[in-house]
């Protein structure tokens, strides 16, 4: 996408997804001149187009619900800032509990999120069933409930970064291999790619479900890993008009919904797969979980399907994103970052991405405090000494 190789650069980033391309944006927008970006295939190539585009500030930490609420803000304020956007729409999501110990982390959880200047509620099971028209009565004992989170189009969110990149300057490399970091001691030089040698005194490394090749191919190991996510699309019916269906996350089962082209989307993660790149649609576990839908939405019973797919999303093993330098054979990089967003590339990624850029041009950012959510947090097995955040899809307890 330049018709000049450069041979160096203010700042790299690795990789064009949602992570690495905002992060371009933003470092741009942090004043710096020559930003190169480097994909080793082409814009949103990944799992950003096949995302469901779910966007919450509703997380189980305070870095979750400050990633959330960075990233819905970012989303919201597209079209006046770039003249394009990511097509947010603030639907309303609810957490439902069905048992009395969800109930009191819900209470507790929305202590935590409220403190942090989250909009957001608690809900009895009457109210829930009556700002929910679709869902089956009865079937819950409240739910927490923030009005301001939505969703967006994910192809449309490909769309504006890539709008973004080229009008803000950005050089892209597409289809260019990162092959390597160049090295002064413990301070970044540069980096080696397929198609040659860009010096640099800053790296940020993405890379999604890939990030831990990534990290091989710089000398280090980043314990992100890929799993298979599954998401689908049903025929229209009246019930599931746009004003009668909320997004809800049923978190104890791992399953989500949002309005869609007059049906619902709906996304799965199975608990008990391994990890790994998986692509192809799983139609066994489907069968397996469509009954719990039909039981919260009557009306999904007996419809069918309009799309099914499914994509490798990446994953961290305490669900929290990777915020910090490159740590190889013991030794801090200087000039790298590492960005990872846990699985959470839509619902986070404006803000990982700032968070990324601050780093890299000022070692320091105001979005949140990263001082526990750099690579030294894991040990040597890849085990976090951090809880994680209990709201998140049930991904894999390891990365490898």
């Amino acid at each position: 996408m330049t018709s000049r190789w450069p041979r160096t650069a203010d700042a790299v980033v690795v990789g064009g997804g949602t992570i690495g391309a905002w992060c371009a944006w933003f470092l741009r927008e942090a004043g710096l001149a020559d930003v190169v970006l480097v994909e080793a295939r082409t814009l949103g190539a990944g799992a950003s187009p096949r995302a469901a585009g779910m966007v919450r500030a509703q997380g189980g930490t305070e870095a979750a619900v400050r990633l959330g609420l960075f990233s819905r803000d970012f989303y919201a304020g597209q079209q006046e800032r770039l003249g394009i956007d990511s097509g947010f729409v603030a639907q309303g999501y609810f957490m439902p509990s069905f048992s009395e110990g969800e109930v009191a982390e819900a209470h507790d959880r929305i202590a935590m999120q409220r403190a942090l200047g989250l909009d957001v509620r608690w809900v009895g099971p009457d109210e829930l069933d009556d700002l929910n028209p679709a869902m089956a009565r009865g079937e819950t004992l409240g739910g927490s409930y923030a009005p301001g989170d939505g969703y967006i189009d994910p192809p449309r969110n490909v769309l504006a970064y890539t709008a973004a990149l080229f009008t803000s300057g950005v050089r892209v490399l597409e289809r260019t291999a990162f092959t390597g970091l160049l090295r002064d001691g413990d301070r970044v030089t540069g980096v080696t790619t397929s198609g040659g040698e860009i010096t640099t005194e800053r790296v940020v490394l993405t890379g999604g479900p890939t990030l831990a090749a990534v990290g091989r191919a710089a000398g280090a190991r980043i314990p992100a890993g890929g799993a298979r996510h599954q998401v689908v699309v049903t025929e229209p019916h009246p019930d599931l008009a746009a004003d009668r269906l909320p997004m809800v996350f049923d978190v104890a089962s791992g399953i989500y919904w949002r309005p869609e082209e007059g049906g619902v989307l709906w996304g799965m993660s199975n608990p008990d797969e391994q990890p790994g790149v998986a692509a192809e649609f799983d139609w066994t576990y489907y069968d397996r979980v469509r009954s719990r839908v039909a039981k919260l939405l009557p009306a999904t019973a007996d419809l069918g399907l309009r799309r099914a797919w499914a994509a490798t999303i990446d994953y961290t093993p305490d669900h929290l994103p990777i915020l910090g330098p490159l740590v190889a054979d013991g030794e801090v990089v200087s000039g790298t970052v590492v960005a990872a967003a846990g699985g959470h590339g839509m619902m986070w990624g404006p803000a990982v991405s700032k968070v990324a850029a601050d780093l890299a041009v000022a070692g320091a950012t105001d979005v949140l405090d990263v001082t526990d959510l750099g690579l030294d947090r894991f040990d040597e097995h890849g085990r976090s000494r951090l809880a994680p955040d209990p709201i998140a899809l049930p991904f894999p307890e390891s990365a490898s």
